[in-house]
């Protein structure tokens, strides 16, 4: 892997099934309760503009369990929300930790933190990506399906960063991608021209959600209103009405289809009870691997191999 971890489309395949092969190990010594602590001694700061549930908790445990341990910093109480240029943060911070995960709006903030930063970056989440959420995701389609190769997922609801990063996974690994999103809400359009280049027809965009589960392997739903659109919520509902994961549309996938959402779910708009808590979904599965991918993908890049 590359020093940094901000985006699928850095990764090349051998990457993915790196951080696969890592994550299925960490996951199995921790069930059978084998000591692993390769990063005893490191310290992982974590930077956050955005709440947090599976985030912040997956990568503080995730540390934690690798022998290290993490400082939590609200951007808010850092230098950088009174003016510190970020290139003196970064290389500052590098200083101190040995890696860095950054959760916040600004893709570029990202980018530029770890352009000056000498230690790893890890883009926990921002607007326009999610990759930690859609490699722990392909980790958890390969634990159901056996496979990813040829699995074809239906990504159906708003054109948002876990959209744009299944773009990016699909540009990059032989997995078959349909997104049903309403006019106005694609995915970002830049990302979508890269990912159907590179991807060679196999990502497809829908305005009907029926087209796009259509013999799914995999649907995948995620909220209408992300973080800092709420004052869009009322409009986003009426126009997403017709995108909502149920038992109607899970009918149209295959009968051995499995149903994701990343969550935090609101239920009964993009998904139903009976769907998110049906024999289907593996939406627990997936919120749990997020820990042991994570792991992985720290163990790699702090120890460089």
């Amino acid at each position: 892997m590359k020093k940094d971890f901000l985006s699928l489309y850095d990764l090349e395949q051998d990457d993915f099934e790196a951080v696969f092969e890592k994550a299925d190990k960490v996951k199995k010594m921790l069930k059978a309760g084998v000591p692993y602590t390769p990063l005893a001694g490191k310290t992982l700061g974590m930077i956050f503009d955005k709440s947090s549930t599976r985030t912040r908790i997956s990568f503080e445990v995730g540390i934690y369990q690798l022998g290290g341990m993490a400082l939590f910093l609200n951007n808010r109480d850092t230098q950088v929300s009174r003016g510190e240029n970020i290139s003196d943060t970064a290389r500052v911070m590098s200083r101190y930790l040995d890696a860095v995960v950054i959760r916040t709006y600004s893709q570029s903030f990202v980018e530029n933190f770890a352009r000056y930063a000498t230690i790893p970056v890890m883009n926990g989440l921002t607007d326009q990506q999610h990759p930690c959420q859609i490699l722990s995701d392909l980790f958890t389609v390969i634990e159901k399906k056996g496979i990813y190769e040829g699995v074809k997922i239906a990504y159906v609801g708003d054109g948002n960063n876990v959209a744009n990063s299944w773009i990016d996974a699909a540009a990059k690994l032989p997995i078959r991608l349909s997104l049903a999103c309403p006019e106005r809400y694609e995915p970002d359009n830049d990302i979508l021209e890269r990912g159907t280049k590179n991807a060679q027809g196999r990502i497809a965009l829908y305005r009907d959600p029926a087209d796009a589960v259509k013999d799914a392997d995999v649907i995948y739903t995620d909220v209408w209103t992300s973080m800092g659109q709420e004052a869009e919520k009322e409009e986003r509902e009426k126009i997403f009405r017709k995108y909502q994961v149920n038992k109607e549309i899970l009918a149209l996938a295959r009968k051995d289809a499995i149903v994701m959402h990343c969550l935090p779910a609101h239920r009964g708009e993009e998904i139903t009870d009976d769907v998110i808590d049906g024999p289907q979904s593996v939406v627990i599965d997936q919120a749990e691997n997020r820990l042991h991918v994570q792991k992985a993908v720290m163990e790699i890049l702090i120890l460089g191999g």
